[in-house]
């Protein structure tokens, strides 16, 4: 039977019939929607059982009413043309929906985003009555306007620990008097390089080619200090290309230049090329193989990200993989934290205040060991 006034569909249950079958007050369930520490063990079952009996499920608006909160995050969000940020905002979304909350989204062009557009957005937030803001600042231009904006909000930055401004100066801004919390989170880029240093030189490599990514990316800068580090330390001589984008054009011309340079002087190439994404390795792979260099029985070749497809490359390209589902889930951590609605989150690693998700390095054909020449 079709109740009246339901527009041919079930009618929804409510939260008076969640309470009478529980046998509790409304407000007990009320407590229990909105994870109060109020209820016992047994009540809470006892309601969970109605809830889930009934298939109730509470409108947002009567969560935010009851807790003072819209439910809203707010991402701002740079990147938008590259796997990693991409892949990192879908899963911050995905683990936003599964604590009942909404992100909504601005998206902003990573190099050009001045400091009054980032403030303006935030304002625009603040007008949503946002509980928390993301930012995710893959450039040294939007890390400084997302500490510098001034946010009463708790805030969770999500970029690398180095570039032009070290994560403590940005700290210092995003903390001044007045402003909500700051935590900061990121992926391993450290230890993924070291990974990749560490393999190579067990496969007996000790001279490189390393294609740096553009440095106002706080990634390719993180990278690139760890590679002249970590390499250094592996015996490993390298010669850097710096790339001022991170496309495989450019990649492709400059490895080019490289072997047309290494043939002109009559000396060897070196036995591996590191690249700072999997986007330039695709240009240096095309590149060797125009040149007649095989992969990787003459160079080996690494990239990282692990984009989709890097794994039907011939031959199937080594790579590094981050987890940008964790570090999507860690953010989200960090916001449900400071909102007081969670646990402090645990990372594996940290450093620079920086809270840190590891990174795989992949083993596959384009990584050999050294060639005998």
């Amino acid at each position: 039977m079709v109740s009246a006034g339901s527009g041919g569909g079930k009618r929804r249950p409510s939260m008076f019939e969640v309470a009478k079958l529980a046998g509790v007050s409304h407000q007990t369930v009320s407590r229990v929607i909105n994870d109060s520490p109020d209820v016992s063990a047994a009540t809470r079952v006892k309601v969970q059982r109605a809830i889930d009996e009934l298939g109730y499920r509470p409108s947002n608006s009567a969560r935010a009413l009851a807790s003072h909160r819209s439910r809203t995050i707010g991402l701002i969000a740079g990147g938008l043309r590259f796997f990693g940020p991409i892949s990192a905002i879908s899963s911050l979304e995905s683990t936003a929906r599964s604590h009942g909350l909404f992100l909504s989204v601005s998206m902003v062009h990573e190099a050009l985003c001045t400091q009054a557009e980032f403030d303006g957005l935030c304002d625009t937030f603040g007008e949503q009555n946002v509980d928390a803001l993301v930012l995710l600042t893959p450039t040294d231009v939007m890390f400084r306007a997302a500490c510098r904006a001034p946010i009463a909000q708790p805030r969770v930055i999500v970029t690398s620990t180095h570039g032009k401004m070290s994560v403590r100066e940005g700290l210092a801004l995003a903390q001044a008097e007045g402003r909500g919390p700051t935590a900061i989170v990121g992926m391993d880029q450290w230890g993924a390089v070291s990974q990749v240093v560490q393999l190579i030189a067990n496969l007996g490599h000790r001279n490189a080619l390393y294609f740096a990514g553009p440095q106002d990316w706080r990634d390719a800068t993180t990278r690139l200090h760890a590679w002249k580090a970590l390499s250094v330390t592996r015996s490993i001589r390298s010669t850097v290309i710096h790339c001022k984008t991170w496309e495989s054009s450019e990649a492709y011309a400059q490895m080019n230049h490289m072997l047309d340079y290494y043939g002109s002087i009559g000396s060897l190439i070196p036995t591996v090329v590191v690249t700072a994404n999997d986007s330039q390795a695709v240009g240096v792979a095309r590149a060797l193989h125009e040149h007649g260099v095989r992969i990787p029985q003459d160079v080996s070749l690494v990239g990282f990200d692990d984009m989709p497809a890097m794994d039907n490359l011939f031959p199937p390209l080594a790579t590094v993989r981050p987890d940008f589902e964790q570090l999507g889930v860690a953010a989200m951590r960090e916001v449900l934290y400071l909102l007081g609605e969670g646990s402090e989150t645990s990372f594996p690693a940290s450093s620079h205040g920086v809270g840190l998700i590891p990174a795989q390095l992949i083993k596959r054909g384009s990584l050999g060991p050294v060639p005998r020449r």
